[in-house]
């Protein structure tokens, strides 16, 4: 199974750490809130701001050299990054240009790109991150509002709620199944992977949609992962794989609580599925609710320990011991 599109079957100790530390505040501590709330611009940044370009399945000779070019200005070596990007005209390739030189120009190359690209939540996360390095909070806070308003079913769009949400975990919260497409489809390239598992879902199939929507979860696409879990809860109402996947489905950082209302009454109506625990214990782990995280994590490993939630969750409460986390 291809690594951008694979059904996550078992969270090993990775998750706990990515939610562990449990990832502290980030670029926005306190003072940077204070500094966002008043308005008040502060002395510029040191380096140079973040770029952040994600290809999905993209797998094209231009993607391929951007994503180097990305590698290269992550590594600090930003003229032979500049060199990749200055050969293409795409939006990324001209933000990843703009960054390159920084701080030369590169605040209103960005600003030029958004008003060029009004409904680029990529345009928009990158003005976000050259306002801060400028010392300008508030300009980037919004920039990074406008980027979850104006493309919200985009992986930039997750990446801008990660920095205006930091006392969340970061990205999107797990959704483990024991579901696997078949063979045929999983030796597929990642493109033609994703368009199979599409292709599948068109039917009214429950598991094939939880397959797909899994995936376009995993590509930080959210919206649409939704509407395939509501589908597939349509279509399976009995079903709690189905019933759980379209609870977290609905999950945001700015309103949580959403995504807690649809899965805690899910413990009623099946108080032994250890999949509605686990995923119960996932959200509360992105909430940093570790202790009531733990508890629900114990019971799914106790209702049925064999299943492939029982072994995650195990592995779960094993790595947040290892971690020291309370």
């Amino acid at each position: 199974m291809s690594a951008r599109t694979r059904v996550l079957i078992v969270v090993g100790v990775t998750a706990v750490l990515a939610v562990g530390g449990i990832v502290g505040a980030t670029l926005l501590q306190s003072n940077g809130k204070k500094a966002a709330a008043s308005g008040a611009v502060t002395k510029p940044r040191a380096g140079v701001p973040p770029l952040i370009l994600d290809f999905g399945v993209r797998d094209d000779p231009e993607a391929r050299a951007l994503a180097q070019g990305a590698k290269l200005y992550a590594a600090k070596h930003r003229v032979e990054a500049g060199r990749i990007f200055a050969r293409y005209h795409s939006l990324e390739a001209q933000i990843g240009l703009a960054l390159s030189t920084w701080p030369k120009g590169g605040l209103d190359t960005l600003k030029t790109l958004v008003a060029s690209h009004p409904r680029s939540a990529l345009a928009e996360l990158h003005l976000g991150y050259a306002y801060l390095w400028s010392g300008r909070t508030a300009d980037a806070v919004g920039a990074w509002r406008q980027a979850a308003k104006v493309e919200p079913d985009s992986p930039s769009a997750v990446f801008a709620d990660d920095l205006l949400h930091s006392s969340f975990a970061p990205g999107l919260p797990y959704i483990v199944t024991g579901l696997q497409p078949p063979p045929r489809v999983t030796s597929l390239p990642a493109r033609q992977e994703l368009a199979a598992l599409k292709r599948s879902a068109m039917l009214r199939d429950a598991d094939a949609k939880v397959l797909y929507g899994v995936a376009l979860w995993n590509l930080r696409r959210p919206i649409s992962a939704e509407r395939q879990f509501r589908a597939a809860a349509a279509l399976a109402p009995n079903d709690p794989m189905a019933q759980t996947a379209a609870a977290v489905g609905a999950y945001s950082k700015a309103r949580p609580v959403l995504a807690f209302s649809k899965l805690g009454p899910l413990t009623g109506r099946f108080p032994k599925a250890a999949v509605v625990r686990f995923h119960l214990g996932i959200l509360l782990l992105w909430s940093k609710e570790l202790g009531k995280a733990r508890t629900q994590l114990h019971l799914a490993a106790v209702d049925e320990p064999k299943s492939v939630y029982g072994k995650a969750a195990k592995k779960l409460l094993t790595a947040l011991a290892s971690t020291g986390t309370k």
